[in-house]
């Protein structure tokens, strides 16, 4: 019963949103704001313009929110516009360089020596330093679920450079991963 009472609440809120309700615009910034901002500096190192992407996305959502059928989460398709104008963002600024270097694409990384003392706050954090390339390419693999067709068509690259740019990602994390683990232990001892 309480999830019928969330839904029906979610869709009231849409509904006013619909009928361009600017208090229930509000409502909803503010319901979904923090988490949308995340999703938009995983893919934007700087604040300020995650910020601004984030609303510019927001304002997409006000402005077509007719297109959402009611099929699937409203937060999914909300999430789904905040990605692709992350995505828009990048490749407008031409701030995304993809290297083409498929030898590289099949090693993977050894993560046996690693352990779990991370949080995954620390993770988010390390991600956020990978060049632009590889943050991009890793976010939309790793946590966004897309194929490497679809990060292709997404960003214009070939699906080869999507796996190297993956596959640099995640050596580059594991380094990362490796020195942060040694400074933990050094602190320790």
């Amino acid at each position: 019963m309480k999830l019928k009472i969330h839904r029906s609440e979610e869709e009231v809120l849409i509904r006013r949103c619909r009928k361009r309700d600017g208090q229930a615009q509000k409502e909803m910034y503010d319901k979904y704001a923090s988490k949308m901002l995340s999703i938009c500096m995983r893919y934007i190192r700087e604040d300020d313009q995650a910020e601004d992407v984030m609303i510019s996305a927001f304002v997409k959502i006000f402005e077509r929110i007719d297109q959402y059928k009611g099929e699937g989460s409203f937060e999914g398709w909300v999430r789904r516009i905040m990605v692709n104008e992350s995505l828009t963002y990048i490749r407008r600024n031409k701030s995304m360089y993809l290297e083409v270097d498929i030898e590289y694409a099949d090693k993977e990384p050894d993560y046996s020596s690693l352990d779990s003392q991370l949080q995954a706050e620390d993770l988010l954090k390390l991600i956020q330093q990978l060049p632009v390339g590889y943050r991009t390419v890793f976010n939309l693999y790793a946590i966004e679920g897309y194929s490497h067709k679809e990060i292709a068509e997404q960003l214009e690259i070939s699906e080869n450079t999507s796996k190297s740019q993956l596959s640099r990602a995640r050596t580059l994390l594991q380094k990362q991963l490796l020195e942060t683990e040694k400074t933990l232990k050094e602190n320790i001892q």
